[in-house]
């Protein structure tokens, strides 16, 4: 059986880790914080004492990291992955990253003869540790064949889109897309509410329509309506990848006034929304009192 190894053991990260232990994965996890290492450990997996010990562990190794800044250090950072290098082994990172740090960061991998797959996930938490996430994955065909038979049994829908940082630009480009209908779903019950109709006969009407999405769908009916605020995906998670379709579509030197607007309306909802709330909280800024206590 492939030894898995798992760098980042926060919600996400533990969530994996479970999930392919109980698949009789042999699994080994390491995390930046002791907190972490020792709740793991706890939950019965085995626990390196730093990166080299999950590289020399490991066949395939898991990043489950919040930005592209530590993703990249983790890789070439003093003490990370590549000076830990081991030929054979593949890097899978399932951070939400930026496309050309995983194109630079694969590059420098191939050349120490290790490989690279960007498999940003969505599913939160739960999607984690039930195995159902769904992943958008950038890699070339024979690393991907190698790492195929874990990602089976970590999500429940895989898309290759293309090469080494493809994946990262569809979750950045989706992630774009669920803040920006997240807004026009909240000005939707707002004229609901003002013109006297029930939010969730609107919503009802709005899902059997064209005018659906995956937040009328999913998080209006879960998460807001019902006021639980509790999907496991932060407004600081959500604002940093904001600001990476941000960057992305300024390097690509497009003008998307829509996508200007969402992003100017998340880096100002920070005056009033703290990041460690529920990101579908960004509708309180025109739902306000709406949402049942």
């Amino acid at each position: 059986m492939t030894a898995i190894g798992i760098i980042g053991l926060g919600k996400m990260g533990r969530g994996m880790a479970l999930t392919l232990k109980g698949a009789g994965f042999a699994v080994t996890g390491y995390d930046a914080l002791a907190a972490m290492r020792t709740a793991l450990a706890a939950e019965g997996i085995a626990i390196a004492d730093g990166i080299g010990g999950v590289i020399a562990a490991a066949d395939i190794v898991i990043l489950s990291l919040p930005t592209a800044g530590i993703v990249a250090d983790v890789v070439e950072g003093a003490g990370g992955i590549l000076a830990q290098a081991r030929p054979g082994v593949v890097i899978v990172d399932t951070s939400t990253s930026h496309p050309e740090t995983s194109r630079r960061l694969a590059a420098l991998l191939k050349a120490r003869g290790m490989g690279f797959v960007d498999a940003p996930v969505s599913g939160g938490p739960k999607g984690a540790a039930s195995g159902t996430m769904t992943m958008v994955i950038g890699a070339d065909d024979a690393d991907l064949a190698r790492v195929m038979p874990v990602l089976d049994r970590m999500s429940a829908k895989r898309v290759h889109v293309g090469g080494v940082g493809a994946g990262n630009v569809a979750k950045i480009v989706n992630n774009l897309l669920c803040a920006a209908h997240l807004l026009t779903a909240a000005e939707a019950l707002r004229i609901a509410d003002a013109a006297g109709v029930d939010a969730e006969r609107l919503l009802e009407g709005l899902n059997a329509g064209s005018g659906r999405s995956g937040v009328t769908l999913v998080n209006v009916p879960n998460w807001i309506l019902n006021g639980a605020f509790d999907s496991g995906f932060t407004m600081q998670l959500m604002r940093k990848d904001v600001r990476l379709a941000a960057q992305l579509i300024g390097e690509l030197g497009l003008s998307l006034p829509m996508a200007a607007d969402t992003a100017r309306i998340w880096a100002d909802s920070a005056a009033s929304i703290a990041d460690t709330d529920d990101f579908n909280r960004i509708v309180e800024l025109q739902l306000g009192s709406m949402a049942k206590p």
